[in-house]
């Protein structure tokens, strides 16, 4: 008479068996090394990173607070308010980049600004730099000085001729105090599509914010008159 198979008992339906006791304890130390990361420059009766640890920060880096690598940082830690770092940020930012120390950190901080250009998210890093730069409740636009900054660190690497003729523009014009998002992102499609060099084939009754158009403008009269 055969005998009856044995069968498994049924795992409890408390026991989780999605993660092993291993790699949670694996995960317990690498939040607790991030986090005391996080501590070093953290200012501690704010428990956020503030302007002068950000400073610290970017110091041990070997880069410039205003180096575009820092704006990248931010935006992976999806950073919500200028200069500022929460825990959960940083928690955030550093698990996206898949670091838990400062040389790690240090090692993909300086090769950000290749892997976002090359990994199609640019775009998506181009909003959030303005996003960024809203530091006040219902704020919609940005300052002219500001965005000239802006422009200067986040698409003058790419567009440097295109940018500084913007910018000069930008300074000397009267017609506007600040830009809004779409504008914002009118520029760089602009620079994408738009020859500077073939002005004439540029179509001003396209989809186009009326703020390129007085720029083609005087551009066109800037080319005349040299």
């Amino acid at each position: 008479m055969p005998r009856p198979s044995k069968r498994k008992a049924a795992p409890s339906a408390d026991v989780d068996l999605s993660v092993s006791p291993a790699s949670k304890k694996s995960r317990t130390k690498q939040i607790n090394k991030v986090d005391h990361l996080f501590d070093r420059y953290s200012n501690k009766s704010m428990d956020l990173i503030d302007p002068a640890g950000i400073e610290s920060l970017c110091t041990d880096l070997g880069v410039l607070h205003t180096d575009i690598k820092i704006l990248m940082l931010a935006w992976k830690m999806k950073s919500e308010k200028q200069g500022y770092f929460s825990k959960d940020e940083w928690r955030r930012g550093l698990k996206c980049l898949g670091v838990d120390t400062l040389p790690k950190l240090k090692k993909s901080v300086l090769g950000l600004d290749q892997e976002v250009m090359k990994s199609g998210y640019f775009e998506e890093f181009y909003i959030y730099a303005f996003q960024y730069c809203l530091t006040e409740d219902m704020q919609r636009s940005v300052d002219i000085e500001t965005i000239c900054e802006l422009l200067n660190i986040v698409l003058g690497p790419q567009f440097p001729t295109q940018v500084n003729l913007l910018i000069e523009y930008l300074k000397i014009q009267n017609d506007y105090r600040a830009i809004n998002q779409d504008q914002w992102s009118s520029f760089y499609r602009f620079f994408k599509e738009v020859s500077f060099s073939e002005l004439e084939s540029y179509d001003s009754t396209l989809a186009w914010p009326v703020i390129l158009d007085t720029f083609v403008e005087w551009l066109k009269e800037r080319v005349n008159k040299s």
